[in-house]
């Protein structure tokens, strides 16, 4: 092998170890993104929302392009849990200033039966105007909650009317291209919330 062969190959076996290094550095440097919440990136549950909302309109993630979006299930009628989620909501979205724009909070009831569209949105205008309400029929709630794990279950009461619901209390936290990225469960806080979703909000800028 004569000599400028030789260099030649030392040449391109230099780029390669160097090419090699150079991607390898890079992945190490890449900061993995950090959630206060739990991270379920890459979940292939909780993949669309097909149902219709307080303003009769057919609705889909889809509809939320460029937005975070929060998606909580519970009822009009819940005492405690449901309003305390929504209100935490509302309080992520006024402390994100301008940038409460690009928060789409939505609810969906377990409890098509008694919440009606007009209750779910007089519902709704008790936490922020914007938020929207999602219901379907009991055939439509039900795959929909199978595919979001979520668990409910109609608990009888003295009356046909004074039922309750049990149901899982916990935000899924979708980011401006759809993808579920982080459930924050029941009692975490609208702090930690807030921190998450302007993570995903500057993640995507």
């Amino acid at each position: 092998m004569n000599m400028n062969k030789r260099n030649a190959i030392k040449s391109v076996a230099a780029c390669a170890l160097l090419a090699g290094a150079t991607v390898l550095f890079s992945a190490c440097s890449e900061k993995k993104v950090e959630f206060r919440g739990i991270d379920v990136t890459g979940a292939e549950y909780a993949r669309d929302l097909p149902l219709t909302d307080h303003n009769g309109q057919q609705r889909s993630l889809k509809d939320f392009a460029g937005k975070v979006v929060v998606v909580f299930f519970g009822f009009t009628q819940c005492p405690d849990v449901c309003p305390t989620s929504m209100q935490e909501l509302a309080e992520v979205k006024r402390s994100l200033g301008a940038d409460g724009d690009r928060l789409q909070g939505i609810f969906v009831t377990v409890d098509p039966e008694r919440d009606t569209a007009e209750v779910l949105k007089a519902y709704m205008g008790n936490f922020d105007p914007s938020f929207l309400a999602l219901r379907g029929s009991p055939e439509q709630l039900a795959a929909v909650a199978k595919d979001f794990k979520i668990y409910y279950k109609k608990v009888e009461g003295k009356t046909d009317t004074s039922y309750t619901m049990d149901h899982s209390a916990g935000s899924y936290v979708y980011d401006p291209a759809g993808r579920l990225r982080v459930y924050h469960r029941y009692g975490s806080g609208a702090q930690a919330l807030a921190a998450d979703v302007a993570t995903l909000l500057k993640e995507a800028k």
